[in-house]
């Protein structure tokens, strides 16, 4: 069941698709806590993605996430661009020159991208940050990937929800929004309401491949 570079290319598509159908969404949960533009930044950045995702479909599943990274770093501003720009590049580094991709590979690369993010943000487990959603799909995905595909993607989707929410009622421990200290508890963060919305699109994409 190998994983092409047009299947991940659908995949970011869907992902740019309805960052575009939540900006105001993500952009109102942002006020609240934040600068007030995630949702613009992270759709500004992804309509750039899009707009050349046709020019990479006969490259590497790898030299594809780099140029997403790449895109994101150089039309994203906030935090969001370097951490999301982080994550596709490691993601693109581990993937190396394979033409496909095993879901094992898949699932290693996103575990170097999220350990990129790590890195790059200096963000731990309850910070309040897109790690807490990141970091239980990444490790639902690790444990049943050996099984059924669409179980395992399911399975992550699932469980960065269940991140995003957990954190919603925690004081926020990074970026901007710890600025607001107990006032940030009872508002979801939109960095882990974003990444919610990467692994259900992945879900979505990636799920009916055979």
């Amino acid at each position: 069941m190998p994983i092409t570079t047009p299947d991940l290319a659908g995949a970011f598509r869907l992902f740019g698709e309805r960052l575009a159908e939540e900006r105001d969404a993500l952009t109102r949960l942002d006020q609240a806590i934040g600068d007030g533009d995630h949702g613009i930044n992270m759709d500004r950045g992804f309509q750039a993605v899009l707009g050349s995702l046709p020019t990479f479909l006969d490259d590497g599943p790898g030299a594809l996430c780099k140029q997403v990274g790449m895109r994101l770093i150089s039309t994203v501003g906030g935090a969001s661009g370097p951490l999301y720009g982080t994550f596709f590049l490691r993601m693109g580094t581990a993937m190396g020159t394979a033409e496909k991709l095993e879901p094992v590979e898949l699932v290693a690369a996103l575990r170097a991208g999220l350990e990129g993010v790590i890195q790059r943000g200096k963000a731990v487990p309850d910070d309040k940050t897109m790690v807490d959603a990141m970091r239980p799909a990444i490790e639902a995905l690790e444990v049943s990937v050996g099984g059924d595909w669409q179980e395992a993607l399911a399975s992550a989707a699932c469980a960065a929800r269940q991140g995003r929410d957990r954190v919603t009622p925690l004081v926020a421990r990074k970026g901007r929004a710890s600025y607001l200290g107990e006032r940030s508890t009872g508002h979801q963060d939109p960095g882990a309401t974003s990444t919610t919305i990467l692994f259900e699109s992945l879900h979505d994409a990636l799920a009916t491949i055979s």
